[in-house]
């Protein structure tokens, strides 16, 4: 008996080896397992994790609890948690429930996140910011310029708010030149001039045609210039000139005044003013033309040919040289052949290399469109009215002086570019016309000249390679009964083939406003007519169609702009067309 029994134990201490080796195995398995399938989770979410949320194994010996949190420095790895060197070599702990491997959540409801964002703070704003940066994987810059480019302008100004990425996306020149190509465009008008409480208060006034809506931007640069004048090239605005007062600044003020001769560019697509060349000489009020030329042209080769061919002069008295001594002017002149010659033999490299300079210079801007801007006449530093013009150059950025008016034609008071030739109306009833290319005057007779009330002067406007002129006419009642004398304006067509004038269309609204404002876009003429009565200013803004057989005039809006304006914004209005 006794013997057998030392035999009994022996196989049950064999049974619970064999029992425990198996068990450390599949602990060790377990363990590794875990930690594979955590390193695969921590590679999915970029190695951001935390404190182990789980507890650890609970042993109890007596009704004992033991709850643990991961002290490693590698919080993910739940293998090297610090256990309890019994619970190792098994000195007599038992799990409560479940196997040895199982563990408990003693986190109440809500309390195991709380646990978590406290002290994973960076790693979840960096898990946020993660996805955040995906949800633009899906969505190409290329497919995004797409859409935006599509958005009305409002709607555009509105989305660039969202991000600095669109906003950024939308100001570049790619961008720009995407929706100058494109047509998502609708035609806005500008109005400039707007004077509050007797100041330039630098506001300009823009309709959205499309939705009828009156839009205000703020202009600073523009607070306390006054008598200046807008021409649209593409899609910016040139600013050239203007006044500012001296001893009010701000005011409307011209018994002491500045004239200017800067000229400033706006860009409503993307709010922004930028200086340009200033003027050679200042003006208020000039009259502007905008041309579309070839890439090359050259305005300094034009001028500089019209200056050589102009009649020499003497300096004393301006007396011509013919009066002089005819001796002495023989000799002179066969010095001058002399060195004519002469400089003909060196100057032809110089001029050629010039040339060829510029035609490289040009070369590199091939494919882009290159427009010319024309200022002539206007009041100068005295006030007194100028004869003179310049032309401006959008790839050279310079101001180039041109000839001046033809001899007695007066001052001028309005002008238009129409098929590449700068069209001139003055207030002696004359037309001339200058050619941009060539770079000479042309006197242009034509029969008969319409009719006008000369208090009114009249607006040369064109469309689509039409001339129209907008003048105010007397119509007589001729004693009729029902019919009283009364003022219309008409649009009048200049036959640029025969050189006549036809009337075409009348306006609808009774000529008001002496200084009304009329500019032309595409097959459209767009007119503000602005004028105080009864102690208040009225605007009216009208539209008429050339394309139609009847070319009817239609009102656009009404009364917008002048609630608060003051009666002098009437003289210094002016107005400007872009597609956007």
């Amino acid at each position: 008996m006794y013997s057998g029994r030392p035999s009994g134990e022996e196989n049950l201490h064999q049974d619970f080896e064999a029992l425990r080796v198996s068990k450390c195995l599949m602990r060790n398995v377990s363990q590794k397992l875990r930690k594979k399938n955590q390193r695969s989770v921590g590679d999915e979410d970029n190695g951001v994790r935390g404190i182990a949320l789980r507890c650890l194994t609970l042993y109890g010996r007596g009704g004992g609890c033991k709850v643990g949190a991961d002290t490693c420095d590698d919080f993910g790895d739940t293998s090297n948690r610090r256990r309890s060197s019994a619970s190792d070599e098994g000195k007599g702990y038992r799990p409560i429930c479940g196997t040895e491997e199982s563990g408990v959540d003693c986190f109440s409801y809500g309390v195991r996140e709380k646990f978590w964002k406290k002290h994973n703070r960076k790693d979840f704003e960096l898990e946020e910011s993660i996805i955040n940066s995906r949800m633009h994987i899906f969505l190409p810059d290329d497919v995004l310029e797409m859409c935006l480019v599509r958005l009305p302008l409002t709607s555009l100004m509105t989305a660039r708010l969202v991000c600095k990425k669109w906003k950024h996306l939308t100001t570049t020149p790619r961008f720009l030149q995407m929706r100058r190509e494109g047509s998502h465009q609708t035609p806005w008008l500008f109005h400039f001039g707007a004077v509050k409480d007797d100041y330039c208060s630098g506001e300009i006034h823009a309709l959205d045609m499309s939705l009828n809506q009156w839009h205000s931007i703020n202009a600073e640069i523009l607070k306390g210039r006054f008598m200046f004048s807008v021409a649209s090239v593409q899609d910016d605005i040139y600013v050239v000139g203007g006044c500012s007062s001296l001893n009010n600044f701000g005011r409307v003020d011209r018994s002491s005044f500045k004239t200017h001769k800067g000229v400033m560019l706006f860009s409503p697509l993307t709010k922004s003013w930028r200086k340009v060349a200033p003027m050679k000489y200042a003006r208020s009020m000039p009259i502007l033309g905008v041309s579309e030329v070839t890439s090359d042209f050259s305005t300094s080769q034009s001028y500089q040919g019209r200056q050589d061919r102009r009649i020499p002069r003497s300096r004393v008295g301006g007396v011509s040289e013919v009066y002089e001594d005819p001796h002495r002017l023989s000799l002179r002149r066969q010095h001058r052949h002399s060195a004519d010659d002469n400089e003909s033999l060196v100057l032809p490299n110089r001029k050629s290399y010039k040339f060829m300079k510029q035609k490289s210079d040009h070369s590199s801007m091939k494919g882009c469109r290159r427009f010319v801007l024309v200022a002539v006449g206007g009041l100068g530093t005295w006030d007194e009215p100028l004869d003179s013009g310049e032309i401006y150059d959008s790839v050279s950025r310079k101001w180039t002086e041109i000839q001046g008016f033809p001899v007695d034609f007066g001052i001028a008071c309005s002008g238009v570019v129409c098929n590449g030739m700068f069209y001139i109306y003055s207030e002696t009833d004359k037309l001339a016309g200058y050619d941009i290319e060539r770079g000479f005057w042309i006197a242009i007779q034509t029969t008969p000249f319409p009719p006008r009330v000369h208090e009114y002067y009249p607006k040369l406007v064109s469309c689509n390679g039409r001339l129209f002129m907008l003048s105010v006419f007397w119509c007589e009642g001729d004693g009729q009964i029902g019919r009283r004398n009364k003022a219309v304006r008409k649009v009048w067509e200049l036959d640029l083939m025969y050189l006549n004038w036809t009337e075409v269309s009348v306006h609808p609204d009774a000529p008001m406003d002496w200084n009304a404002a009329f500019v032309a876009d595409g097959n459209m003429i767009f007119g503000i007519e602005m004028f105080k009565i009864f102690g208040q200013v009225l605007d009216f803004f009208t539209v008429c169609d050339v394309s139609d057989t009847g070319m009817k005039w239609s009102h656009i809006s009404r009364n917008h702009v002048t609630r608060e304006l003051d009666a002098s914004s009437c003289l210094t209005k002016s107005m400007a067309v872009l597609h956007l």
